[in-house]
């Protein structure tokens, strides 16, 4: 071993336990005692035994899914007890500088001296992803490691010990990732939220944070969650996808991104709205790639999640508050000193509260071309939610005075949605066009056209445009953007 990660107190790793001695990688021996005697049965007994074995089928052999099982348990017990010997023999204060050859080399020798103690004996492939899932407990955050390097996988949701879903594609799937128990799975948690300076007990049962990476961490331990800890992990996407990468993947066509690069690049302040996991994240980061490099913008969320590509970027990301419930940042905190900070363009991640009129008042008062997600089912809905959140902020205002805000404010809505196939689409772009009366008039520009489902229920459609002229058409002829009339000629699909 390596001596400069061995413990140097004379510690060394307990003998193991009988139950993992006695589970040698070999087959069994038989048995040398003499069977017990079978106790006496009278006769009409006797023969429904006899009957019911003439009946019975010869005895099957295990199914491949119960070998699987029983092996992925012994290779648990063994993983934790190997655990439990790598914290008593490594030297963890010397392991912050360690590479990462030495440290797997250390791993390798620290658990093959053990599982010879322990009289186990595994194959190639065995000794392999049980010292993968070792450096990973020591180093990663065991069991969840592979998931999140596995390119793939969108959403991990943790339900319990025992049961890890995956989304892919949009649809979600259950994987055979396990933890040992309730106290393995904490240990996780606790893990990723102290690197970041959370905590999470019964007194504080909940918690936000984020991973190294970059990705959205949430979770729930007992008492709260019943069936044991709950976690949610939005993975960060290393690569961002530009414009021309969701046209590909047929979440909007190129008439569509067009009408988007004019509206963006002539300064309309935009909504992005949609229900969770529909793609209004990926959506807001698309649409900022049209922004021009010599304009200051200012990122404001709660959980920094937005990868802008300009040059003149300032992030800024809320707070909650400490133990004692002081120290607490929101987004409207950091929105009120963002206006002092001389931006062009304020994009906040998610306006969910009392952030809202801020908001509102920063697209009226010359910060034009701002951008924001909400959480809604439609163009429409999204106006109610903006007047809700109003109402919720405490600012008593007639209602038509809330909408004249709304509608002088907002310019574009596009409304993102995660289809039941799991695709995301961007299912209707609606201008806002103003007051009639007391209500606020809007124009939808373009749509998604379903027609149906194929076997396999995957959803049959196509965008169309509604017909309707962009009522900013003037203002993307005097910015240099005099975009083609047929685009808003609808069509039906061929």
């Amino acid at each position: 071993m390596f001596s400069k990660y061995k413990k140097t107190d004379g510690t060394s790793g307990g003998q193991g336990s009988p139950e993992l001695k006695s589970i040698p990688g070999g087959s069994v021996g038989r048995a040398t005692s003499k069977p017990s005697p079978t106790p006496d049965l009278p006769a009409t007994q006797t023969q429904d035994v006899v009957t019911r074995r003439r009946q019975s089928k010869p005895d099957a052999q295990p199914k491949p899914v119960d070998k699987e099982r029983k092996r992925k348990e012994r290779l648990g017990e063994i993983k934790l007890e190997l655990h439990k010997r790598l914290l008593d023999n490594l030297n963890l204060s010397a392991l912050e500088t360690a590479t990462e050859n030495d440290l797997r080399a250390e791993i390798v020798a620290i658990s093959g001296e053990a599982l010879d103690e322990m009289g186990v004996v595994l194959n190639r492939e065995e000794r392999q992803t049980l010292n993968q899932d070792l450096y990973d407990e020591v180093t990663g955050l065991g069991p969840l490691e592979p998931l999140l390097k596995d390119d793939t996988v969108n959403d991990i949701l943790v339900n319990g010990p025992q049961q890890v879903f995956v989304e892919r594609a949009g649809k979600l799937e259950l994987t055979d990732t396990t933890f040992k128990d309730e106290k393995h799975l904490l240990r996780i948690i606790d893990k990723i939220v102290s690197a970041v300076g959370r905590r999470v007990d019964e007194s504080n049962p909940y918690v936000d944070a984020r991973l190294a990476d970059g990705s959205r961490f949430n979770a729930m331990v007992p008492p709260i969650a019943v069936d044991g800890s709950l976690v949610s992990i939005r993975k960060f996407k290393k690569e961002k996808l530009s414009v021309d990468d969701l046209v590909n993947f047929g979440a909007f066509t190129e008439e569509m991104a067009a009408y988007l690069q004019a509206a963006v690049a002539t300064r309309l302040n935009v909504i992005v709205s949609g229900g969770t996991g529909s793609g209004k994240t990926t959506t807001l980061n698309a649409l900022s790639s049209f922004i021009d490099n010599d304009e200051r913008i200012l990122t404001i969320e709660d959980t920094a999640e937005l990868q802008l590509q300009q040059i003149h970027v300032g992030r800024m990301e809320s707070r909650p508050p400490n133990v004692e419930g002081k120290g607490a940042v929101s987004q409207r905190d950091c929105l009120r000193n963002a206006l002092r900070m001389r931006p062009d363009r304020i994009i906040v991640g998610e306006t969910r509260g009392e952030e809202v009129i801020d908001m509102l008042q920063a697209m009226n008062t010359g910060h034009d071309g701002s951008m924001t997600t909400i959480h809604a089912n439609s163009a429409r809905d999204a106006v109610s939610r903006l007047e809700n959140m109003i109402s919720m902020a405490g600012i008593e205002m007639p209602i038509k005075a809330t909408r004249s805000q709304i509608s002088s404010a907002v310019n574009l809505i596009v409304q993102a949605s995660r289809l039941q196939d799991g695709s995301r689409r961007m299912v209707s772009i609606t201008e806002v066009t103003g007051m009639e009366g007391e209500v606020i008039s809007m124009q939808e520009v373009f749509r998604y056209q379903r027609v149906g489902l194929t076997p396999d229920n995957k959803i049959i459609g196509h965008f169309t445009a509604t017909g309707v002229r962009s009522n900013f058409s003037e203002r993307f002829r005097m910015w240099g953007y005099d975009l083609p009339s047929n685009i808003f000629e609808p069509f039906a699909a061929e």
